[in-house]
């Protein structure tokens, strides 16, 4: 019996709560109620012994997944490949109009348009030709083992959800992820089935 691919978002960070595009590593760090969250996200599940737990190079993946780690007693350690969508010219920015252009990327990938691209930054094409070998090797290497946690980034993990999942473009582009909220998939012959998705309002910070 294989395990589950859990993707789950990093904590809370000081660019959340600006609402800064923040996409490039290191990154900004977890506030004090992302530290909370990654605590909590441990705690409430207290019989989780993964395969394995990884995160992105970002510091507020890394900082989450060693949160997880201390309550589960467990190593964790850091792969490349599975950092946010990079922004570009949009990098550092919470004004409106940038915002906006890079939802509206992010609605044009969901509506069927992976070679759209963020100013000076990555297509959905780029971000999976990326992170999807990532998947693979965990899929290979430790999924027979048990469960698999990756703690990685809100517009990259619901992206890799969706192309994964075959879940309709519409649903994935309105479901953000909340901070430390969870995609989890399961490996099947023919790929992956959607096992959860969990949401939160589409207004929140636009890197969900």
């Amino acid at each position: 019996m294989t395990g589950l691919l859990h993707l789950v978002r990093h904590g809370q960070t000081t660019a959340n709560v600006a609402k800064i595009l923040d996409t490039r590593p290191p990154g900004a760090p977890l506030t004090p109620e992302g530290v909370e969250q990654a605590r909590r996200f441990g705690t409430e599940r207290p019989g989780a012994a993964p395969a394995v737990l990884l995160s992105s190079v970002a510091r507020r993946a890394q900082q989450t997944a060693g949160h997880i780690a201390e309550a589960w007693g467990v190593p964790t350690a850091v792969i490349d490949g599975v950092h946010e969508v990079q922004a570009g010219d949009l990098e550092g920015f919470n004004d409106e109009d940038s915002i906006k252009v890079f939802q509206d990327v992010v609605r044009r990938w969901y509506d069927g348009e992976p070679t759209a691209a963020m100013p000076g930054g990555e297509s959905a094409e780029d971000l999976l030709a990326r992170y999807l070998p990532t998947v693979e090797n965990i899929r290979t290497e430790h999924l027979p083992h048990g469960d698999a946690y990756l703690v990685s980034h809100g517009a990259a993990i619901r992206l890799v959800g969706f192309h994964l999942s075959g879940v309709d473009g519409a649903y994935a582009h309105r479901h953000h992820l909340p901070n430390t909220g969870e995609i989890v998939l399961r490996p099947v012959e023919a790929g992956w089935e959607l096992v959860s998705w969990a949401d939160a309002p589409s207004h929140l910070d636009p890197m969900g």
